[in-house]
């Protein structure tokens, strides 16, 4: 019989690499007074894309490969990361998801990473993917600018049924080269969530694999949230091989899957998000998605691409001076 996919068994190796090489990869490893593991990849250290290529890997439950790359996108030339999986349900709504929001007295968080898939966060997502894993370890990503107090680590064991000292923390600030790094990562994520928004059956999905490039970092959080989201939304492409009997449904999907699709598109992030008094929900939810899709159908060999990327909203997002001295 075969065994099912464990993400916090395969996180927790690559949480291993990641501390014993710790000053290689430029974080700060300590324990709460409970025995947690808390890795700082951004807080208070200079954290690195290597740290973020790796934090990545974890927040995909070991499901899925991330590589740094350089790619030019017309005549501009930026680091890039790129993701690819041969499990990416999993990897993606059952792990990655930035779905489980944190919060304590004083203090609040965005959780993703393969300890959702224990604490079922948010739980209509597993009942959608039917997914659900059976661990002693814990590993959550967290995208926060400090970290928790240690009485609410301890509530996320209790979620995850997992003892403290067995669960582990990673703190990925937005404002960190670890933490844009980890966020562009999430460009097949990013894209599996608005298909299966749509109307895709995520069980159709067989692999995946995408880029995107890696935002220049802003040490105003604002600043560099929108600058993440733009990294995706201008300059992410997200490709899928899936298996659909009904090619002119799910060509009806595609049209609609690029950012391109959205009201909201054209603009830098930051601008969009003023509008709305920084209030996420008012944003029109087609805007959340790669710049390009492709999808290849292996019912019938058939391949649709929409969407393009655009460069001009990448540099002023960016703010890149390309100004000849």
């Amino acid at each position: 019989m075969k065994k099912p996919l464990s993400v916090n068994r395969l996180a927790w190796r690559l949480l291993d690499k990641l501390i014993e090489n710790a000053d290689i990869y430029g974080v700060n490893v300590e324990e709460t007074e409970f025995g947690t593991t808390v890795v700082d990849a951004g807080v208070n250290v200079t954290g690195g894309f290597e740290a973020g290529r790796i934090i990545t890997e974890i927040c995909m439950g070991g499901c899925g490969k991330a590589e740094i790359i350089r790619q030019r996108y017309e005549d501009l030339d930026l680091p890039s990361i790129q993701i690819y999986s041969d499990h990416p349900v999993i990897a993606t709504l059952g792990s990655q998801f930035a779905g489980w929001q944190i919060k304590g007295k004083g203090y609040f968080a965005i959780g993703s990473g393969p300890a959702r898939a224990l604490a079922q966060k948010p739980m209509e997502i597993y009942e959608q993917i039917e997914y659900k894993d059976h661990s002693d370890k814990a590993v959550v990503v967290l995208e926060t600018e400090k970290p928790p107090p240690a009485a609410l680590t301890q509530r996320l064991a209790e979620d995850c049924a997992v003892s403290p000292n067995n669960l582990a923390v990673i703190l990925t600030p937005t404002t960190s080269i670890a933490g844009s790094t980890q966020v562009s990562g999430r460009i097949v994520e990013t894209g599996i969530h608005k298909l299966c928004r749509l109307g895709l059956d995520a069980s159709a999905i067989i692999c995946a694999s995408g880029d995107a490039p890696i935002s220049p970092v802003h040490q105003k959080f604002a600043r560099a949230m929108a600058r993440t989201n733009d990294a995706i939304l201008y300059g992410g492409t997200a490709y899928y091989v899936v298996k659909d009997e009904n090619e002119e449904k799910l060509k009806e999907i595609v049209n609609k899957a690029p950012s391109m699709a959205s009201r909201a598109y054209g603009r830098p992030f930051i601008e969009i998000f003023k509008e709305v008094k920084y209030d996420f929900y008012k944003i029109d939810p087609n805007l959340f998605a790669p710049a390009v899709v492709v999808i290849t159908n292996s019912k019938t060999g058939n391949t649709f691409h929409r969407g393009r990327i655009n460069v001009e909203a990448l540099i002023k997002s960016f703010e890149v001076d390309r100004n000849l001295l």
